[in-house]
Formats: C-alpha cells, structure tokens, sequence
C-alpha cells in the first residue's frame, strides 16, 4: 500500500508503508498415531524446551529400548515364563502380551518426564517429598548389594557349563563382574549401547530359533490369547505375576536416564521415544512368547518339571541338549549368557546413572536436568564409579558364604515395593503442574499406569505375605 509522499527532498520516491502484519494463527495439528499414546489429544500450547529436533520417527535412532528390554529381561524372567508354559501350556499367552503393554506405558511415562520437563526422574521425586529420597537411598544400598551377587553368579552359569575345567563358579561369577565394571568403566553411552544392541540379537535369534525348534502348535497358540484363567490353585496370582514380572524391574526407570545419555533433551524427540519405546517392548513380548512356547511344547507336553531360578535355565539346556543334540544345547548356553551379561552390564550402567544423579541432587544441585546426562559428564563422575565399585566388590562376599537370610527377606520386599512405587510417582508427577499442559496424562495413560500400581501393590502384598517373618525375628 502506498500512502503520502516524504519530504521535498524525497518526492521522487514514493513511501512504502509496511503492512500491519497479520495475527499469526497456530498451526493445525493433525492427530498422529506415534505422536502420543497418553491419550491426551488436546494441544493446550504449552511451551515446551523442543531441544534438538530429527526430521521424523526413524529405526536408526532406537537405541535406549533395545537397552531397557535386554536389562529387563533376567535369566529369571526367563524361567518364569518357562514355568508358566510348563505349568499351564498356551493359556497364559494373553497375559505376557498384556504384560509387555503395561511396561510400555511405564517405559514411556519415564521416557515422558524426562524430555517434556527437562528434568531427571529423581528430581521429580524429590519434589513430592522428603521420603522418596530415603525410600531410593536404601532401596539402592540393599538391592546393589544383593542384586550384584545374583547378576554374576547367572552370568557365570552358562559359561561354567560351556567350559567346565575351567575353573569353579565363583571364579567365573568374579571374572564375569570384573568385565562388567572394567567395561561400563571405561566406556561411555554410546558404545554400551552398540555392545548391548549385539547380544540383544544374539538373545533374539537363540529364542526364536529354541521356539520354531520345538515346533510350536500354533492353533493352540492363537487359542492362548484369549484371556482365561486357568482353574487351579494360585491360578490368578500366579497369572499377575506373569503379567507384571517380565521385565518389571528398576531398570524402567532407567530408560529415561539413558534416554538422555543418548542425547535426546527436549520434547522435540517425543516421537522417536515413543517409537524406540515400542521397539523394546515389542523384542520384549517376542522373548517371553517365544520362551513360553518352548515351555508348553518342550515341558508341558511332556509334563517335565524343572526347577525356580537360573537352575531352571541349565535343567532346560540339559533337556534340549538331549531332544535336539549337542548343537542346540550349546546355542541355548550362549544364548543364557548373553540374557544374563546383559542384564548385569545394564544395570551397572543405568542404576548408577540414577545414583550418580540421587547424590548430585543431595550434595547441592538445585535441579538435575537431562542435558548433564547427555552430556556424559554423570558417567565421568565419582558418584557414578563408586556404585558401580559397590556392586562388583562387596557382592563377591555373598558368592563364597550362605546366603544372608534376614537381607534376603528385606531385599525381597524393597525389590516388590519399587514397581507400585514408581507407577504411583509417575501418575503423580504426571498430573501436576510440574509437567507442561501439554504433555500431562491423558485417559489411556492414567488408566494404564493405574493398572500397573494396582497389579504391582497386589504383587507387593503377595511377596510381603510369603516372607517367613516368623524366621525374621
């Protein structure tokens, strides 16, 4: 538009006013089937640190779920599944798909709070009171100390049985921490994960290969995912734990550390954690439904019992051994292995994070953000090798004497109280006003992780109730 002339100087040259310029108006935004699975549909314009932002969704950023599933699956998730097929053939097949969905949501609850707010999990707990730094703080001291003797000796049973003359167990559970603290020492996030996206595969061909192997009866099988509850004893309880001990340790509140460890800081990589979170929960259900075909068809079928724990895993190797040849045996070995070293190496790495992140909280920083983690520094620090000193070499006292009683039980009911204990957090923290509008729970997500302490508080009650106390005291 042209308006008026200048000065005499300036008649020659007309002025050109500028335009007001127009309201801009938001963006419309179309509703995305990756972009959220919290059920919250409505954008609310809150404004949101975006952090460096990819192009789309792509398979060659997933890394933090390959890491989440591999840790979360133990030898001991293995067996439980086992059990389940050989107890009760195809009929629980629906709950460890149902299972594998609530860890998804817990997984992405995590993953949520991390990047939308900025902040590390610990710090959200922090918020809510007083008590949660001390619940963290012995739950950490107790389940390090007990949890490090576990994790070497079911890393060190597969080898002992690929090379027997070797040497004895507990030298081979020894060599098997001293690798995991040598190698999460001295190596940062990027090649963890590389190294444990390797024995992830080697997990995943052995599995699925055991499953095709048995030749599973696949009418069966899809007959399986219709929810039924088997009419025997304990049925139910035995049902949930299934559902909510595949992978249900305190490993899923890792994934947000190492969410930020990969460099993800801001909401702008909401789609890709999402996808990364389905992945990992997606390889999860293929392992446990692929271990609860080799229970129904190998154990079930033959009515084989074996036995709780990681003995379970080398009776199974013992029978395959002897239905498929020497071959198959080994191969399940190594699988058992990769199962086991990943689990240790997993939570050497993502537990200490969270403790490196609880101390730095404690001696001072106002608030922990995610970008400290992206930025490698937490991995360099004290904090961080001191709990991975704490899980290597005060453990190895449990692997030469008996098992200490009373620090069993209270391990035991710590290890139960977490999972509720994280569920309920992340509804509250969720919820409130320390997460932007715009990324609190919507229907889907509240429902889920409702489900998820409910099903955890039931399972807490059942471990704390089967303790013997009456021993205790």
């Amino acid at each position: 538009m042209w308006a008026g002339f200048g000065p005499r100087s300036d008649r020659t040259h007309p002025v050109k006013i500028p335009a007001r310029p127009l309201a801009r108006r938001p963006p419309v935004r179309f509703l995305d089937p990756m972009a959220d699975t919290t059920g919250n549909t409505q954008d609310t314009g809150a404004a949101t640190a975006p952090g460096p932002r990819p192009r789309r969704s792509s398979w060659r950023h997933i890394g933090p779920g390959i890491v989440v599933a591999a840790t979360g699956v133990g030898a001991g998730d293995l067996v439980a599944t086992l059990i389940a097929g050989s107890n009760f053939g195809y009929t629980l097949l629906w709950a460890a798909v149902i299972g594998c969905l609530v860890k998804i949501s817990l997984a992405e609850a995590c993953g949520r709070w991390h990047l939308s707010t900025g902040r590390t999990l610990f710090d959200g707990w922090a918020s809510i009171g007083r008590w949660t730094t001390w619940f963290f703080a012995v739950y950490a001291v107790i389940w390090g100390f007990v949890y490090g003797a576990a994790a070497m000796s079911s890393s060190a049973l597969p080898l002992q049985a690929l090379f027997p003359d070797v040497m004895d167990l507990e030298w081979w559970a020894i060599a098997c921490g001293l690798v995991g603290l040598a190698f999460v020492w001295f190596n940062k996030y990027a090649v963890f994960e590389k190294v444990m996206t390797v024995l992830v595969g080697v997990m995943f061909l052995v599995t699925v290969y055991l499953a095709i192997r048995v030749t599973p009866n696949l009418g069966d099988a899809f007959a399986g995912l219709l929810p039924v509850i088997p009419d025997e004893k304990d049925s139910v309880l035995n049902t949930l734990g299934l559902i909510g001990g595949v992978g249900g340790t305190i490993t899923l509140a890792a994934y947000g550390y190492w969410v930020n460890a990969k460099g993800w800081t801001g909401s702008g990589w909401m789609k890709v954690m999402r996808l990364d979170n389905r992945v990992a929960y997606t390889t999860t259900g293929i392992f446990v439904v692929a271990m609860l075909l080799v229970g129904a068809e190998l154990l079930h079928s033959a009515n084989i019992a074996i036995a709780s724990g990681d003995k379970g895993l080398m009776q199974l190797g013992g029978i395959l051994e002897e239905q498929y040849g020497t071959a198959t045996g080994k191969l399940f070995l190594i699988g058992f292995f990769a199962t086991s070293f990943t689990s240790l190496i997993g939570v050497w790495h993502g537990v200490s994070l969270m403790f490196a992140d609880f101390l730095a909280r404690r001696r001072g920083e106002r608030e922990a953000r995610g970008d400290i983690l992206a930025s490698g520094s937490r991995e360099r620090s004290w904090a961080f090798r001191a709990y991975l000193l704490w899980l290597t070499f005060p453990p190895m006292i449990l692997l030469f004497q008996d098992e200490p009683f009373r620090l069993i039980i209270i391990y035991g009911v710590l290890g139960a109280a977490f999972m509720p204990f994280l569920a309920l957090t992340l509804m509250w923290l969720l919820n409130s006003s320390r997460t932007p509008r715009e990324w609190r729970n919507g229907p889907l997500s509240n429902t889920m992780l409702a489900v998820a302490g409910l099903l955890f508080l039931v399972l807490c009650a059942k471990q704390v109730w089967d303790q013997p106390w009456a021993q205790f005291f």
